[in-house]
C-alpha cells in the first residue's frame, strides 16, 4: 500500500487541518474538533442551519460542500465511521442562528444512533433539530451497517436542493417538508472495478478479478448483488438504468437530474463515456435530462468504478434549486 500520509492513525485530523488552511474563505476548524464549519457565519444569520457528516473517505463529501447556498457545518468522523454525538452537538450549536438546525443524515445504523443522541441533548438546550434519512441506494437490502437501503451519492442533490431552500430563507418545517418529498424520487445505484483501501487497514476492502466487475457495491466496500466480467460502458449504463427503471418505471416527457459520480479512481475521461451512454439510452426511453453532473462528489477513497443517481423532477422548483448559485470547496456556481 502506498499512501500520501504521514500517520493512518492522525490522517482524518490531518485532513481537516489540512482542509481548514488551504480554504479559509470557505470553512474553519472548530476547535480542536473534527467539525468543520462555515467561514462566512454572517451568511447564516437568521437561516435555518443545515448539517451532515459521516465518515471520511467519501471526499469532497460531505466537508467541500460548506458555504453559502448548501451545507452550515459538516462532522467528520473517523475512516468509513460514524463521528461522536458531542462533535455532532458542537456542529448543531454552532449552525444554530435562532431558526433551528436541519440534519442530513445517510443511512448507516451508527449515523443514525449518534445524530439522534446529539439531537436529544441539543433539544434540551432548546434548539429545533429534524432531520432526513437519505437511503438512496436501490442495489440492496438491509446491506452491512444499514437495517434498509444504504444512503450514497443521491444525498449530494438533496443537500443542494435543501441549501437552496435554506438560502431563500425557508422555514425548519418548509425545509422538513421538502425533504421528504423529494427523499422518494432519489435513486441510486453503482458499480464497482476495485475496492477501496482503508488506510489503517492496508489491503482492499474485497477482491475482484482483473476482469471482473461487481455491481450494487456500497461506498464502503459493502456487498453488492452480482459479479460478472468486465462489460463495455454502455452495457454497463443498460446494467444500471434496468434497475433504476424498475424503481421508476420510466415514461416519456420525464423529467430527471442525472448524477454520475466517481468513485475515487475512475478518470473523468471514462465518467463522461458512461455519462454518453447513460443520456444516450434515457432518450430512447423518451425520458429528459434536464440537469447533469459528471465528477468525483460522494467516492470511497481509492475504489475504481461509478454511481449513477436519478432524481426525478416531480417540482419545476426542484430543477430551480438545483441550479442555484453555491460557493463551496468542491461546487462554485455564481
Amino acid at each position: 500500500m502506498k499512501k500520501i500520509m504521514n500517520d493512518a492513525t492522525q490522517i482524518v485530523t490531518e485532513m481537516v487541518d489540512g482542509m481548514a488552511l488551504s480554504y479559509p474563505e470557505y470553512v474553519k476548524r472548530l476547535d480542536d474538533l473534527l467539525v468543520l464549519v462555515r467561514s462566512q457565519e454572517e451568511s447564516m444569520t437568521n437561516k435555518v442551519g443545515l448539517i451532515t457528516g459521516g465518515g471520511t473517505g467519501h471526499e469532497p463529501a460531505s466537508a467541500g460542500y460548506i458555504g453559502e447556498g448548501m451545507l452550515s457545518a459538516v462532522v467528520c468522523g473517523q475512516i468509513f465511521s460514524s463521528p461522536t454525538p458531542d462533535q455532532i452537538l458542537a456542529a448543531i450549536q454552532t449552525a444554530d442562528h435562532g431558526k433551528g438546525v436541519f440534519m442530513i443524515i445517510m443511512n448507516y445504523s451508527g449515523d443514525i444512533m449518534n445524530f439522534d443522541m446529539a439531537r436529544e441533548m441539543a433539544v434540551m438546550d432548546d434548539i429545533d433539530v429534524r432531520f432526513i434519512v437519505v437511503d438512496d441506494d436501490i442495489a440492496v437490502e438491509d446491506s452491512t451497517y444499514t437495517q434498509g437501503r444504504r444512503g450514497v451519492a443521491g444525498t449530494v442533490l438533496m443537500e443542494k436542493i435543501l441549501g437552496a431552500a435554506a438560502d431563500s430563507g425557508a422555514s425548519l418545517s418548509e425545509i422538513e417538508a421538502l425533504a421528504k418529498q423529494v427523499l422518494p424520487n432519489l435513486k441510486t445505484i453503482g458499480v464497482a472495478l476495485s475496492a477501496a483501501t482503508v488506510p489503517e487497514v492496508g489491503k482492499p476492502g474485497f477482491t475482484l478479478a482483473e476482469d471482473e466487475v461487481e455491481y450494487g457495491v456500497g461506498i464502503h466496500s459493502e456487498p453488492g448483488y452480482r459479479r460478472e466480467e468486465m462489460q463495455p460502458s454502455a452495457k454497463l449504463a443498460e446494467e444500471l438504468l434496468a434497475r433504476l427503471n424498475d424503481e421508476f418505471n420510466f415514461t416519456p416527457e420525464d423529467h430527471y437530474a442525472v448524477l454520475v459520480n466517481g468513485m475515487g479512481a475512475t478518470p473523468l475521461m471514462e465518467q463522461f463515456v458512461f455519462m454518453r451512454d447513460v443520456l444516450n439510452q434515457l432518450a430512447d426511453f423518451g425520458v429528459q435530462a434536464d440537469f447533469t453532473k459528471v465528477g468525483n462528489f460522494m467516492t470511497s477513497l481509492d475504489m475504481a468504478g461509478v454511481s449513477l443517481t436519478l432524481l426525478k423532477l416531480r417540482e419545476d422548483q426542484w430543477l430551480k434549486q438545483l441550479n442555484y448559485p453555491v460557493n463551496t470547496i468542491a461546487m462554485v456556481r455564481k
